[in-house]
């Protein structure tokens, strides 16, 4: 074996060099990986509820996060487009390019679908079905018609019928007869001919003999 060959200068040179090559290699490939991960670094998320979508989009990628719609809700005390929830949550830290959800408040409320209960039902059975679908019932309006029974239904000051759609918080109004049934009529008819006789016959002179 020749030694003077394998301890030559140039054999130590070219290995030398091998492995700076290598070694280069290997710090490219690490400082190109923590810059693509920021590996070790984390952000704090914002706080962007009740901030516009729009505006707490800007605020995430400045901190170079990416705001996504997952949901939408409804808050009437809220602009439409209003972010009303976010997960992460705010002050969560995280690494960079990490989505965060946004529940964004939609331009109208949840709404319910009138059922057929004008003129097909009493108050009370009008009743019974609104409030398990889920209305709320506002003050009644008495009316001249049949006593206790449905003629229509109101919703904002406007007459609405079935198939209807209205907003959920809205309350509606029942529109109720408040006239006398045929037989309670007969009874109110029959008690004042009676009063009239007691009072014809209380009030009869008195036959001068």
């Amino acid at each position: 074996m020749n030694f003077k060959k394998i301890f030559s200068p140039m054999v130590w040179g070219n290995l030398l060099a091998m492995c700076l090559f290598v070694a280069l290699v290997i710090a490219a490939f690490w400082y190109g990986t923590m810059a693509y991960t920021r590996h070790g670094e984390v952000i704090q998320v914002p706080d962007v509820t009740r901030m516009h979508y729009s505006d707490a989009a800007l605020m995430l990628e400045q901190d170079e996060l990416i705001a996504m719609v997952s949901d939408s809700g409804y808050n009437r005390n809220l602009a439409p487009g209003s972010v009303l929830m976010q997960q992460p949550q705010a002050g969560a830290e995280v690494k960079a390019g990490r989505k965060v959800y946004l529940t964004v408040n939609s331009n109208s409320g949840p709404t319910l679908t009138i059922p057929d209960i004008a003129d097909n039902c009493d108050v009370y059975e009008a009743e019974i079905r609104l409030r398990t679908i889920g209305f709320k019932i506002g003050p009644k309006e008495y009316v001249e018609g049949d006593k206790d029974w449905v003629l229509s239904v109101k919703c904002r000051g406007r007459e609405v019928r079935a198939g209807d759609k209205v907003p959920a918080d809205a309350p509606v109004v029942l529109v109720v007869g408040n006239s006398l049934t045929e037989d309670e009529k007969w009874a109110e008819e029959s008690q004042s001919d009676m009063d009239a006789e007691e009072v014809e016959y209380e009030f009869e002179p008195e036959t001068e003999w």
